[in-house]
């Protein structure tokens, strides 16, 4: 089976770059199909995760202005070279379906070139907010959006309670999914960690409040951040640090190419994001035994957490009992060894193989 994916670039870590190399390997190197990944805005840069010798990877040299909105008329302009050269890829490769992972200017023309390739349409992000109240331009774009949906043979959500964001009648839900190996948290650490985007949404100033109502009563531990910075969201954290002076317990890591081996070093991890469609962090952070204390954030980490067995799922926003379990897991070893103990069991159902299958019989299905 020929199987082709379109993203916007594969350099800077992230969770949709992570789980496609996941699942493109899977594809080429376990189940033999032909994978073919084509890009817009790679700028000669090296995926940031490891790709399979057998994957054929190709930038379409599209180049969008990221920093501006996909309407605004720098990008607008880019869109027939783009719509061209996808066209003509497509063309030679004639690949059996067609997957678009990130959300660019193509998810509203891919449906309505070369027909005859069944194209499927992932949503990584949740819907929960951009549903709440917006405002009438985007009230506009989300009506064309759900236009264009149905021009899709599937759309391919992260978890159940996204479905109903939807208005199309194709949606499937398929998680992420997460790989083994014999790597286990350290219990003993005294050491917390939080990972992804330092941007606003991410909402690391509550752990920062949690952990620094505990610091006195735990001096000898540390919170650490790994993630790329945002719109200069780190100053604004470290400025939040110095004022409550635990700069000798509070650090930024930067970022790591390898974060699940990282996470080895760590007891616990902290989760207090606005929200979360289906955080890839969670299901590593099981995978190796990290036990987790997170917000329920709409609208991901309820699918991936089981409260009070691998984790702690505290009510949205609620950053006393945030920080009460927190305590809970910082004061007492035995707990911590627990849940990573459960963690590794319920990580299980997130397993590669099974979640590949899921996607096998949707390419199938769609032949």
């Amino acid at each position: 089976m020929k199987i082709l994916y379109t993203t916007d670039q594969l350099f800077l870590h992230g969770g949709i770059e992570k789980v496609l190399s996941q699942k493109a390997n899977y594809l080429a190197e376990v189940l033999g199909d032909e994978v073919f990944i084509l890009t817009t805005n790679q700028n000669g840069n090296q995926p940031c995760y490891q790709f399979s010798d057998k994957i054929n990877i190709q930038d379409l040299d599209i180049n969008y202005n990221i920093e501006k909105s996909y309407f605004h008329p720098q990008n607008l302009k880019k869109i027939p070279t783009h719509i061209s050269k996808l066209s003509k890829a497509i063309k030679f490769i004639k690949p059996d379906v067609l997957v678009s992972c990130s959300f660019g200017t193509d998810f509203f023309f891919l449906p309505f070139i070369r027909k005859e390739v069944p194209k499927i349409k992932e949503f990584h992000a949740s819907r929960f907010f951009s549903s709440q109240q917006p405002s009438i331009k985007k009230k506009v774009i989300r009506k064309l959006g759900e236009m264009v949906e149905k021009k899709y043979d599937a759309i391919a959500v992260l978890n159940p309670d996204e479905k109903k964001y939807y208005n199309a009648d194709h949606v499937v839900v398929i998680p992420n999914p997460t790989e083994f190996d014999t790597g286990v948290s350290d219990v003993h650490s005294k050491k917390i960690l939080a990972a992804g985007r330092i941007s606003p949404v991410k909402n690391f100033g509550d752990l920062i409040d949690a952990f620094s109502k505990l610091s006195n009563d735990f001096p000898e531990w540390e919170l650490h951040f790994f993630g790329e910075d945002y719109l200069g969201t780190r100053k604004l954290l470290q400025e939040k640090i110095n004022h409550l002076t635990q700069q000798n317990q509070i650090f930024f890591k930067g970022v790591s190419s390898n974060l699940k081996s990282e996470m080895q070093q760590y007891s616990i991890y902290g989760m207090t994001s606005e929200t979360e469609c289906f955080p890839m962090v969670l299901l590593e952070a099981l995978s190796i035994g990290l036990p987790v204390v997170s917000y329920d954030s709409p609208t991901g980490p309820r699918h991936i957490l089981t409260d009070n067995s691998d984790s702690f799922v505290v009510p949205y926003k609620n950053l006393d009992i945030f920080t009460e379990k927190l305590r809970q897991l910082m004061a007492n070893e035995n707990l911590r060894k627990e849940m990573g103990g459960n963690a590794k069991i319920n990580a299980q159902r997130f397993e590669i193989s099974q979640i590949m299958r899921q996607w096998k019989f949707l390419f199938e299905s769609l032949m």
